[in-house]
């Protein structure tokens, strides 16, 4: 059996390593068009930052690697420029000669990965404007730094490889600029989790713009517009005149990757509702001998089963694993994913997994919302503060998604949180977890456990939450309420809820007989474990309607309005 194999990055070598575990028998080539394989691109950034001194660490195997320990051929400088599906052949260049050959296969894997997606900007092919996609990407960009000195760069796009750019070339000193075209920096996240994000970028010296777009980039600088007024003068179809220039001696486009599905596209395979090539659990094509993986294909949400294009290099290794698995006879199966991510900015971790508020909200789940505010481990053991947003659907307790943003211990919670969310674990389960606990490490109850415990309350025990986002649309409608904040005067004087009335928890019991309970009630405190105190009190002595605010008066001030 003869395996071809297009693309030598993350899934195409995985697929070869696994089909020749498999079968030993089998001839195996690989087609790279670039000179670097099997590379990690997420480590691309600290490369540029100097935490990474050479650039080959990022790529420590070669062709000789390959032929070496799996017997398989990976002709770099080889770009596939067709496949012929009918005779089951590839038509190939030779990027060093010039020349076209054929090759065929009795199977083929397509691993051709993504592309950059580049906005059409005037000047976006200017030489001092750059991508970060690949080997060849990163080299320019530090190629550029050590040549020119910029003093100033405009980075595109907030998701992970513009801020983890951002961290890095202000580590070396570069003054940078994140332009952002949502209202909100990270656009995975929830805006209530987002800002958090933003603040902690600002705290470090970066000025964050959001809500705008680059109308063009020169050789000195860009043309920002506010993306609002953009859209009124498209309307109205008239020139505009509230650009604003900004110095900026490079420019990195960060604004996110397609799928490069040509040759697929061309060869007449199905492409999915998302524009990547569409693949079954054993990632076929619609072509029996024809399988994909990696960042080309499309994938499935495991909470929902609905397609999504989530290209990371978790994912296109499980894939490519699967493909060669199963292209040699083996029953590998792909379950689905989360999205789960993590990336680091300014010492801030920042993480996710399974479905946003929003994403819940729009999929018309009846959803439970929590704002747990915990540090990872005791205040005597240099804790830090994590602020973990979690999902659940109200209808069977069934947890759908976390947000962490966080220092110490933030990546083990999110990984706990994905584990029980792939197993279809219900928010009560997760307080009996048998946690690992000593103080240097967590708290007695891991913010794990008390993430549960919150939402089994308001699910369960008639402990509801109320959310910031829907304390504001209560205090701007119609409806009586009373909002009552439960901490100590002094904290209520320093700053509140300007429709609140303080009512510390102390005093709660005796104050109780004066307020009517027939009224809808809130309570507050600064993060919500005190307020949950306060709200028990009331209901207790038989108050209709009471609700706790998630993540008490912290996550009520951080939350944009």
């Amino acid at each position: 059996m003869r395996i071809l194999i297009i693309g030598a990055v993350a899934a195409g070598t995985s697929a070869g390593a696994k089909a020749r575990r498999n079968d030993e028998d089998a001839e195996i080539v690989i087609y790279e068009k670039d000179r670097f394989i099997s590379y990690s691109g997420c480590g691309m950034p600290y490369y540029l930052g100097g935490i990474i001194n050479d650039v080959e660490e990022l790529s420590p195997r070669d062709p000789e690697f390959f032929k070496s320990k799996y017997n398989i051929d990976v002709m770099i400088l080889h770009e596939v420029l067709a496949i012929d599906l009918i005779n089951k052949k590839l038509s190939v260049r030779n990027l060093s000669s010039g020349d076209v050959f054929e090759d065929y296969f009795d199977k083929l894997v397509i691993s051709t990965g993504a592309v950059p997606f580049i906005p059409k900007i005037k000047g976006n092919d200017s030489k001092n404007v750059f991508t970060l996609r690949n080997i060849n990407d990163v080299r320019r960009i530090k190629g550029f730094i050590d040549k020119n000195k910029p003093a100033k760069a405009v980075i595109a796009g907030t998701g992970f490889i513009g801020l983890e750019v951002c961290e890095n070339l202000k580590k070396v000193g570069i003054e940078v600029l994140l332009i952002e075209m949502k209202p909100k920096v990270t656009p995975n996240l929830d805006e209530d989790m987002a800002i958090y994000v933003k603040e902690h970028i600002e705290k470090n010296g970066v000025k964050v713009l959001t809500n705008t777009i680059i109308d063009e980039i020169t050789d000195s600088g860009v043309y920002i517009l506010n993306n609002s007024v953009k859209k009124q003068i498209n309307s109205e179809k008239i020139e505009h005149s509230e650009k604003t220039f900004i110095e900026a001696d490079m420019v990195i486009l960060a604004t996110g990757i397609k799928p490069e599905v040509t040759l697929a596209k061309n060869a007449g395979i199905t492409l999915g509702l998302l524009g990547a090539i569409k693949v079954n659990n054993k990632m076929q094509t619609n072509f029996p001998d024809v399988y994909a993986c990696g960042d080309c294909i499309e994938q499935f949400n495991l909470v929902t089963g609905n397609a999504i294009y989530a290209p990371l290099g978790s994912t296109a290794n499980k894939t490519g694993r699967i493909a060669g698995d199963s292209l040699t006879g083996g029953n590998l199966e792909f379950k689905g994913i989360l999205g789960t991510a993590i990336f680091r900015i300014f010492d801030m971790t920042v993480a996710q997994t399974g479905l946003t508020e929003n994403e819940a909200k729009k999929l018309e789940i009846d959803i439970a919302v929590c704002h747990n505010i915990k540090p990872d481990k005791p205040e005597y053991m240099g804790g830090e503060e994590m602020v973990i947003k979690a999902i659940a659907d109200k209808s069977d307790g069934r947890l759908l998604g976390v947000q962490i943003v966080g220092f110490g211990g933030t990546d083990k919670r999110i990984d706990v949180f994905a584990t029980a969310i792939t197993f279809n674990a219900k928010v009560w389960d997760l307080a009996h977890l048998d946690l690992a606990y000593a103080p240097p490490f967590s708290t007695t109850k891991d913010p794990v456990m008390y993430t549960g415990m919150i939402l089994e309350n308001s699910i369960n025990n008639d402990r509801p939450l109320i959310t910031s986002e829907e304390l504001d649309k209560l205090i701007k409608s119609n409806e009586k309420y009373k909002l009552i904040d439960a901490r100590v005067p002094s904290q209520y004087e320093k700053n509140h809820i300007d429709s609140a009335q303080n009512i510390p928890h102390s005093k709660i019991r005796d104050m109780a007989q004066n307020l009517d309970k027939e009224i809808t009630t809130i309570t507050y405190c600064n993060k919500g474990v005190t307020g949950n105190a306060a709200q028990n009190i009331l209901i207790n002595k038989g108050f209709k309607k009471v609700f706790n605010l998630s993540g008490g008066h912290k996550q009520f001030k951080i939350t944009p309005r």
